[in-house]
């Protein structure tokens, strides 16, 4: 059976190639840095966790196994966003920034209507978030994370988990709102 692109990528990177890690780095830098945004509100913070992230990469992928098609990817992936979390913890005290009880419940029964807003449009709104809220939403959204191995992750209890997720879906759906009466009252 013949190798794939990945595969071979993988034996170039295994050896330490500089063009190997070039092309890495080419082929995935854009799709990495998005995913440091989902988490990281800062571009300076982006730009570092990014970097952090590839140093890791090349520093560890001695352990990365392939699995098919896609592993590669997962893997930078999985990296990165623990960078990410690892990056949020470091800035300042993350727990008291999701373990933030005392604010008012915001009601919403429903879900975000994403439908016809561009994509950079709501990731700005999702960088808009607060630290805590961003962090759980990105992880149970993107990362298919229970609520239980957030809390693990991120050091908080789970109840607290499904509230920041709660709340900032509230969030996410009152600017959501906002944005569509803004773009109504445009064309009107």
């Amino acid at each position: 059976m013949e190798e794939s692109k990945e595969q071979i990528l993988v034996k170039h990177l295994l050896k330490k190639e500089e063009a190997a890690w070039k092309e890495l780095f080419g082929a995935y830098s854009g799709n990495l840095s998005y995913i440091c945004s989902r988490y990281l509100a800062e571009k300076e913070d982006v730009h570092d966790v990014l970097q952090n992230s590839f140093i890791k990469m090349f520093r560890s992928i001695e352990s990365f196994e392939y699995r098919g098609s896609g592993s590669l990817k997962a893997w930078m992936t999985r990296i990165t966003v623990n960078e990410s979390l690892k990056h949020i913890k470091q800035k300042g005290d993350f727990k008291s920034a999701v373990e933030v009880d005392d604010l008012a419940d915001i009601p919403n029964e429903e879900e975000p209507d994403f439908e016809e807003i561009p994509r950079d449009d709501i990731m700005m709104m999702i960088r808009a978030l607060p630290d805590g809220y961003r962090t759980v939403f990105n992880l149970f959204v993107f990362e298919k994370k229970s609520h239980k191995e957030i809390a693990g992750l991120l050091g908080i209890a789970e109840n607290s988990s499904a509230s920041q997720f709660h709340r900032a879906k509230g969030l996410l759906v009152q600017k959501i709102k906002e944005f569509k009466m803004s773009k109504k009252a445009q064309y009107e």
